[in-house]
């Protein structure tokens, strides 16, 4: 039988609901802050996501900048090699100008004069061009100049000999010969050249001349 009277009971009692309080409350505070620590490392970690997402941007800026910049390089140096292909074309055009009745006379066909750039409107309103033309009356000789001489030019100057009598008719009576002349040549082109029946002159220094053989017949259109 307990020697605790009533009051003492209720005395021990309450005391252990103030300590299960006081334990709750620690409890609580320890909660709170717990999420408070929680709340400020989503709030650092948002921070960072919208850091991250700046930088992501600012990358991707840069990266479009540097893209702009590239064109223009692009664009510039386009403009660089038309320049020097135009101004070396014409050069060379000169050079074998100079050189192009003499040598021709040399492989039997006798042409006494040239014209170079050669233009016109083609029937269909398009425009043509030919950067050398020998002729005597009889005889034509179209020569196309190219720095550097590949076989989709070869192929593209065949499709114009094809249809220069329609484009400049006082030619349909003649004899119409073909020709190229190159500094430098890819992908065999100067092998193609003759392969086609094109005369394949080359650049060379300050003259030019003609690469076919001596026996070499060359193709009429």
């Amino acid at each position: 039988m307990s020697n605790t009277t009533l009051p003492e009971a209720i005395e021990l009692e309450y005391q252990r609901i103030r300590d299960i309080l006081a334990q709750s409350a620690i409890i609580l505070q320890q909660q709170a802050a717990n999420w408070e620590a929680i709340q400020q490392a989503s709030a650092d970690t948002d921070h960072k996501f919208q850091e991250t997402d700046r930088q992501f941007k600012e990358t991707d800026r840069q990266f479009k900048e540097t893209d702009r910049k590239f064109k223009e390089t692009d664009r510039k140096l386009a403009r660089l090699e038309n320049l020097f292909e135009t101004q070396w074309g014409r050069l060379m055009e000169s050079l074998v100008d100079g050189d192009l009745v003499p040598m021709l006379r040399q492989r039997g066909i006798l042409v006494t004069d040239t014209t170079c750039r050669l233009r016109g409107q083609r029937a269909d309103g398009g425009n043509f061009e030919f950067d050398i033309v020998a002729h005597n009356g009889l005889d034509v000789v179209v020569i196309e100049v190219k720095t550097t001489l590949r076989p989709d030019d070869i192929r593209k100057f065949l499709s114009k000999l094809k249809h220069i009598k329609q484009w400049i008719p006082r030619y349909q009576a003649n004899r119409l010969y073909g020709g190229m002349a190159w500094l430098t040549t890819t992908a065999g082109a100067d092998i193609m050249l003759q392969n086609r029946g094109l005369f394949s002159i080359r650049a060379t220094g300050n003259s030019a001349s003609i690469l076919n053989p001596s026996d070499f017949s060359p193709r009429t259109w």
